[in-house]
């Protein structure tokens, strides 16, 4: 079958390689619609020390049901599907505690470091374990559904902030898991939210998205900002989804005393943080990683139009056009958002 394969780093080739395997727990799935995730563009030149050629990355995707293996009995082929990025154990003490997304023994597609490899979406056909796919309605494009995985990120984040209804939040990086972010906290029941970046497209795509307000973060004091709109108090709760010690210190100086602070980004590995104002004024720190068994949830914000990603895709390539588009996208394109590859097209 064809893949798009990082053969080294900054090289991807749009090659033949093997079939998937397929064990008798396993869904053999079609690939319709896979987006490229900005870790897989900081795999590309191996930063990140995860994604370790020749591999196939591509965690973000949808497609349909080829074949199952024999103890699938309940996805019967052509059912369109989307999959989970992570595959947890099902058996660790975080597993059989409810938090698949802190397993122990986790693998995440398309990653591969020194402890794993597991190829994954751009190609042809993927096998994945059954516990992680899920349906999809007829109704939901492939190249949105694609973007299930995104969403859950946001969603996550959301579902481990204490918003409560008519609260005012910040996220602070309207990149696109901010977007998705941002809708996500309208869904919670934010009534107030101020999107921060530097970008004025990003802002003008957030308004449309669901933003009451927004503020370019290199013209004004964002904090004091936030401050003037809340009758001097600050929001209640802000989502920091860059992972860089300006924008965190930004969301902790934005919030109110007794306010809750979810760190969604994670660019830099070690941050400064400000400590003698997270402890004073009694503010709640909390990070996030991936998701929890929310993509049920996900799908039906999403059908049901809660959740737009449309306006997140800026294109739709083929397995062939990947090589250019990965040079294009790690170059710096500020015009992309979302670039969704359709292995199948």
């Amino acid at each position: 079958m064809k893949a798009l394969l990082l053969t080294e780093y900054k090289t991807m080739q749009c090659t033949d390689v093997e079939e998937p395997a397929m064990g008798p727990d396993d869904v053999l799935i079609q690939v319709e619609a896979c987006g490229i995730c900005g870790s897989d563009i900081h795999g590309y030149d191996g930063s990140t020390g995860r994604r370790i050629p020749p591999l196939v990355m591509g965690h973000e995707a949808a497609g349909v049901v080829v074949a199952t293996g024999d103890n699938v009995t309940d996805l019967p082929a052509g059912s369109r599907v989307t999959f989970d990025s992570m595959v947890s154990c099902g058996q660790c003490h975080f597993c059989n505690d409810g938090h698949q997304n802190l397993c122990d023994n986790r693998l995440v597609l398309g990653v591969s470091c020194s402890e794993y490899r597991r190829h994954g979406a751009f190609a042809e056909r993927i096998s994945v374990p059954r516990r992680i796919v899920y349906q999809l309605p007829d109704s939901l494009p492939f190249e949105h559904a694609a973007l299930v995985e995104a969403v859950s990120v946001a969603v996550h984040a959301a579902a481990v902030t204490p918003i409560r209804l008519g609260d005012t939040a910040v996220v602070v990086g309207a990149g696109m898991i901010g977007l998705l972010t941002l809708q996500a906290a309208r869904a919670a029941g934010a009534t107030r939210i101020i999107a921060v970046d530097l970008n004025d497209k990003r802002l003008d795509t957030a308004l449309k998205l669901g933003a009451t307000d927004v503020l370019r973060g290199d013209q004004v004091d964002v904090p004091n900002a936030i401050r003037e709109m809340t009758e001097g108090r600050g929001a209640d709760v802000a989502f920091e989804v860059v992972g860089a010690t300006p924008t965190v210190t930004t969301a902790i100086e934005s919030v109110r005393k007794g306010g809750a602070v979810t760190l969604v980004g994670n660019v830099s590995p070690t941050i400064e943080l400000p400590l003698q104002s997270v402890v004073t004024r009694e503010i709640r720190l909390q990070g996030t990683c991936g998701c929890n068994g929310e993509y049920p949830q996900c799908i039906d914000l999403m059908n049901r139009g809660v959740i737009d990603v449309e306006p997140l895709i800026t294109a739709k390539i083929s397995l062939a056009d990947g090589p250019k588009w990965f040079e294009r996208l790690y170059a710096g394109d500020p015009e992309q958002m979302k670039v969704v590859v359709c292995p199948n097209a």
